[in-house]
């Protein structure tokens, strides 16, 4: 599928005395000689292949990385060993997948399973192996299926996880937040292997969603609110009557006479007249 990484095996080791050359549809891409490795060394090959080349100079096997629908076609080795020549012929199929993104994106809740499909038909001569990351999950051989044991996946995935021998398909079950990520898948047999990200899970916290805590802020606000605005309108009113009071006594101090001890109960016209009274008493 576009998107893989696709490495073909020669299966064989070679030495300094040997040359090997990888051809594509009859053009030259890759070789090594001796202790040289070349790969794309003309123009148009470096073009098309855009450094997605990759050769192992210990086995001469070639990987292509990222590999897309214009990589179908016939790959080549030719080994000429002292006086002995052999060579090998990988028929590559590419095939171009456009809903590829959405079959990788896969979203659940917290605590629910998700099933995880290699995307692949399963045959008795391949090896299928999972991984999260770089943490080996299970494998297929043949009929044999085998689960992690080893610290790092059980301290993750402790009895969590579900193999499908007949399918290949993985199953992670009471999923949580930490299982997000990238699951990759490796099918090997004694030609190639091809390496794909499967899935790319994603687990939503079982937590109230982000809209439903901004319905909650909202109400929480509105409410605190309500006591605000209430204290701010009475402190409003209190110093509009305090204003108001203030203002009705200085109209009454303007009418009273500066004598400090006149009552202010009591009109000028009153005073005057109890003050004759007690002068004629006297």
């Amino acid at each position: 599928m576009e998107g893989d990484s696709v490495t073909l095996y020669t299966n064989a080791e070679v030495n300094h005395q040997a040359k090997m050359r990888w051809y594509f549809n009859g053009t030259p891409i890759a070789a090594i000689i001796g202790d040289e490795r070349e790969i794309c060394t003309d123009d148009p090959c470096k073009a098309f292949f855009r450094d997605r080349l990759r050769l192992d100079h210990q086995t001469g096997s070639l990987t292509i990385t990222n590999i897309t629908n214009t990589d179908t076609g016939l790959y080549k080795q030719n080994v000429i060993n002292g006086g002995s020549y052999s060579y090998k012929i990988f028929s590559v199929s590419v095939h171009d997948v456009p809903e590829r993104d959405e079959m990788k994106r896969k979203s659940v809740q917290e605590g629910e399973s998700v099933i995880l499909d290699p995307g692949v038909v399963k045959n008795l001569n391949c090896e299928i192996i999972w991984y999260f990351s770089d943490i080996y999950l299970a494998k297929i051989t043949g009929d044999v299926s085998k689960i992690c044991t080893d610290d790092q996946c059980n301290e993750r995935f402790r009895d969590r996880l579900k193999l499908d021998s007949q399918t290949g398909s993985l199953t992670i079950t009471n999923t949580r937040t930490t299982d997000s990520g990238d699951y990759k898948l490796q099918i090997i047999n004694s030609s190639f292997s091809i390496n794909r990200i499967s899935t790319e899970l994603t687990v939503i916290s079982s937590g109230l969603s982000p809209a439903v805590v901004t319905g909650i802020c909202v109400v929480v606000l509105l409410i605190a609110s309500v006591p605000a605005a209430v204290f701010i309108y009475q402190k409003r009113r209190a110093r509009r009557k305090e204003t108001e009071n203030n203002r009705d006594k200085g109209n009454n101090l303007e009418d009273l006479s500066p004598d400090q001890n006149i009552s202010p109960f009591i009109t000028p016209e009153v005073q005057c007249s109890t003050d004759m009274y007690l002068s004629n008493v006297t």
